[in-house]
This record gives structure tokens, C-alpha cells and sequence, in this order.
């Protein structure tokens, strides 16, 4: 598994920067978790799949964990992307940005994924390693049928980019199960 650390770190500060204060709703009333435990997380499930996979660019997988919500939930560009981390990165984390433009949240995610299947095989694996990372336990202000919505929305997202890493795709299905204990409890 090859990649520059330097760089890992720079993404790392980047992203911890641009998460600076932000948030997510935890399991419990009330509860609020620092963002940068979610892109940590979805780096450690990358990590883990390239351990078992040294076939793949652990350099762009890692990269693109680090900085997969930058674009989408912070004020960093595409283009200050390219420019620090290079083209095949900012495509990556690009195609993992949801195109807000779109009418319905359905649409994003369809986009996404189309543009995401454009992408290596590793920026397929971020996608699926940001999906596990999401199931662990929905925010405790969610009602059953958000928990539903997003359970199918997952259950799509294995479909579409199974292929891209097997570690990763079966660890998706078994969230996907495991996340109907959550659904009218």
C-alpha cells in the first residue's frame, strides 16, 4: 500500500480546518458529535478495505476519504482541490459532491453515482466506505420513515458500486441489514 504521508496529513488538516465547528446529531437526545470523527471514520473504513486490497491507489482512496465532504459542506473549491492535491483528486472528490442544483435529493444521488461510476474503483470505495460509516446508528431525531428512505438509498448505492471493492461492498450489505433494528424500534 503505497501513498504519501505528507500529503495525507495536508488533506487531514484541510479537512479539520474546513470542519472547524461543525457537527452531526448522535444517537442520543441531545447529542452532538465533531464532524471530523465522520471523514476519520470513513478513512479508517478505506484504510482497512486497501489492507486486504493492495492492488488499488491508496494514495487517491485516502486522499479522497480525507477530503470527500470538503466541496459539499465546507467553503473549499474544486479548483483549490486540483490545485493542492491534483486532477485525478478534485475529479474524485467532485464526483462525490452532490450536484445541489438538482430538484430532488433522489436525482442528486442518482447524478452522483453516475458520476462516481466515471471515477476509478476508488473513488467508488469512499462512497461505499461513507455509506457504512452513515449506518452505524441514525440521528436520534430521525422518524421511521426517514430511517427507511435511507436505508433504500443505501441498498441503491450497494447496487450501483459493488463491484468496486469487495471488503467494502460486504460490509455494506451487512449495515444495510443491521440498520432495520433501528427501523420501528
Amino acid at each position: 500500500m503505497q501513498y504519501d504521508i505528507e500529503k495525507i496529513r495536508k488533506a487531514w488538516e484541510w479537512a479539520t480546518r474546513a470542519h472547524k465547528g461543525q457537527t452531526y446529531g448522535g444517537s442520543r437526545q441531545g447529542e452532538k458529535i465533531v464532524y471530523i470523527n465522520h471523514i476519520g471514520s470513513v478513512f479508517m473504513e478505506v484504510s482497512h478495505a486497501l489492507s486486504r486490497h493492495p492492488e488499488y491507489d491508496a494514495g487517491l482512496a485516502l486522499l479522497c476519504a480525507v477530503l470527500h465532504d470538503t466541496v459539499e459542506d465546507t467553503s473549499i473549491t474544486i479548483n483549490a482541490i486540483e490545485n493542492e492535491f491534483g486532477k485525478r483528486v478534485a475529479d474524485g472528490v467532485g464526483a462525490l459532491t452532490k450536484n445541489e442544483n438538482l430538484p430532488t435529493k433522489q436525482e442528486q444521488m442518482e447524478d452522483s453515482l453516475d458520476r462516481i461510476k466515471q471515477q476509478p474503483k476508488e473513488i467508488w470505495m469512499v462512497k461505499m466506505a461513507d455509506r457504512i460509516c452513515n449506518l452505524t446508528s441514525p440521528p436520534y431525531y430521525w422518524d421511521d420513515f426517514k430511517k427507511e428512505k435511507y436505508r433504500k438509498e443505501a441498498m441503491m448505492i450497494y447496487h450501483e458500486l459493488k463491484e468496486g471493492n469487495s471488503t467494502l461492498a460486504e460490509r455494506l450489505k451487512d449495515k444495510i441489514i443491521a440498520y432495520g433494528k433501528f427501523i420501528g424500534s
